[in-house]
């Protein structure tokens, strides 16, 4: 039995401080959001034939709105044309965001362990930068998110 290759992309997104809207988050991000986004990328620069080759085990795995951490997952030969892809992506709706890669792993355990590690760290820069807005809300959304990217698996 043959074994199906994955690649597993930690990415950090970016919003732009640049942004001409008044309000302080104007995206919600969703896994929703960011595959519609990735997917609209791999059709404008790889056409049809490059998207329908992705989209075998194209996934969006995991998105933190807050820290804005996700991960991805991509077949071992499509990895470097969906890496492309995602960093041809600029908005996501109608903010403009940049993609950064944090961590390519073969593995999601390893995979997890930095995106938790990367989560962890951005929530408490988050946390010293607005400091007593911080809503009880917004630490169960957060704790949530951490325990959902322990459970994470194939």
């Amino acid at each position: 039995m043959v074994q199906f290759k994955n690649r597993y992309l930690v990415m950090e997104i970016l919003v732009d401080p640049n942004r001409e809207t008044g309000d302080p988050d104007p995206i919600i991000l969703s896994g929703f959001n960011v595959t519609k986004a990735i997917k609209e990328s791999i059709q404008l620069n790889f056409g049809e034939c490059g998207l329908a080759s992705s989209l075998l085990s194209f996934q969006v795995k995991y998105v933190n709105p807050i820290t804005k951490i996700c991960i991805i997952r991509a077949s071992r030969d499509d990895h470097k044309m969906i890496w492309a892809a995602i960093t041809m992506v600029r908005s996501i709706g109608r903010c403009p965001v940049t993609f950064n890669l944090l961590d390519l792993s073969g593995c999601i355990r390893v995979c997890r362990r930095k995106a938790l590690e990367c989560d962890e760290t951005k929530f408490e820069q988050y946390k010293l930068l607005y400091g007593d807005r911080v809503t009880p809300e917004i630490e169960k959304s957060v704790k949530s998110n951490f325990e959902r990217i322990k459970a994470l698996e194939n």
